[in-house]
């Protein structure tokens, strides 16, 4: 089972899409998943100017290079996050708007909608995202937390994203929520109680990360065997936990790349994850789609990392076998 290997383009939005994919290739990378920063993918001219679409597949055709997911992670934060000054950085100027929380939730959700029409218009069945969540801040219930509230979260989820899926289903695409952090779906039984909400509809699955996973003590492989139906994408990126008695997995209030957090992202094979197993599970699921690298290691220079990153994804890029070991012994006398 060849799997293509493809580089996040997220992290890269300050370069030119031509300029990236050109390195990306010289490493080896198959394709990118498409961030909709900078010029790689614009969600707004990809719907109105007749073109674009086919203009952007030759640029990256030009490379070599293919893209088999859109990042709509962006533009899914704000659909219900309660809103404040942070979520200007990352959305653009026509979703911020006048900056009123609940103009910037239903703009937000708009613009995934466009998304998914953009994502088959450019020929892409997979759009990569978040939900961002109105509850995440009870994740400790004190003072204590209402089991309403909760409730009240999850069918927010619903109310909100099922006309997003009804898009999706029209478009023939899939949203793959980044199971994370500050997202609705963070672990093995809020992603549960997201499907719950949301009726298990085919439109929603997940993109497996099994960074966000390991440092919460969530085993990264049987995720994918609990929701082998709904891996609809996946991130390759690693962690490190580095708890010492005086770390904590809250990481202090530490930004990312201080010494002194229980945890910090690594590139591929410089942390915890055992991604040998992890292939193991994909394979056995029967997941053929991208491994898509994310770069996100403060200590290490990022075309390093990529570079680094491509050649370990290559090697354990198995396939599966398709003989048993002892299988020899049924025919030799025969």
């Amino acid at each position: 089972m060849t799997r293509p290997i493809t580089l996040a383009s997220g992290q890269w939005a300050d370069m030119k899409l031509d300029d990236l994919a050109a390195i990306m290739k010289d490493i080896g990378y198959d394709g990118l998943e498409m961030t909709t920063f900078g010029d790689h993918f614009d969600v707004g001219r990809a719907l109105s100017e007749p073109d674009y679409c086919d203009k952007k597949r030759e640029q990256l055709e030009r490379h070599g290079m293919r893209c088999w997911a859109i990042s709509g992670h962006a533009a899914g934060q704000c659909v219900l996050d309660p809103i404040d000054e942070r979520h200007r950085a990352f959305v653009p100027d026509y979703v911020w708007g006048d900056g009123h929380p609940a103009g910037v939730n239903q703009r937000a959700a708009e613009e995934l909608k466009n998304t998914a029409r953009a994502a088959q218009k450019f020929g892409v069945s997979i759009v990569t995202g978040f939900t961002g969540s109105s509850i995440w801040q009870y994740i400790y219930s004190f003072p204590p937390v209402p089991e309403q509230w909760i409730e009240d979260g999850f069918k927010l989820l619903a109310e909100r994203f099922h006309p997003i899926l009804d898009v999706f289903g029209e478009c023939g695409v899939k949203f793959a929520l980044e199971v994370h952090p500050t997202e609705i779906a963070f672990d093995v039984y809020s992603a549960e109680r997201a499907l719950d909400a949301l009726g298990h509809r085919e439109e929603f699955g997940f993109n497996f990360d099994p960074s966000h996973l390991l440092w919460q003590g969530v085993d990264p492989v049987k995720f994918l065997y609990h929701f082998r139906d709904r891996i609809y994408h996946v991130h390759m990126k690693d962690v490190a936990v580095q708890l010492d008695g005086m770390t904590g997995i809250l990481s202090s209030q530490l930004n990312f790349g201080d010494h002194r957090r229980g945890w910090d992202f690594r590139s591929l094979g410089h942390g915890d994850v055992k991604f040998g197993e992890i292939i193991r599970a994909l394979n056995k699921i029967n997941y053929s789609g991208p491994l898509s690298v994310e770069w996100e290691d403060c200590g290490m220079e990022r075309v390093h990392g990529a570079r680094e990153a491509f050649d370990y994804v290559k090697k354990i890029n198995f396939s599966p076998s398709d003989v048993a070991f002892d299988s020899v012994f049924e025919n030799i006398n025969s």
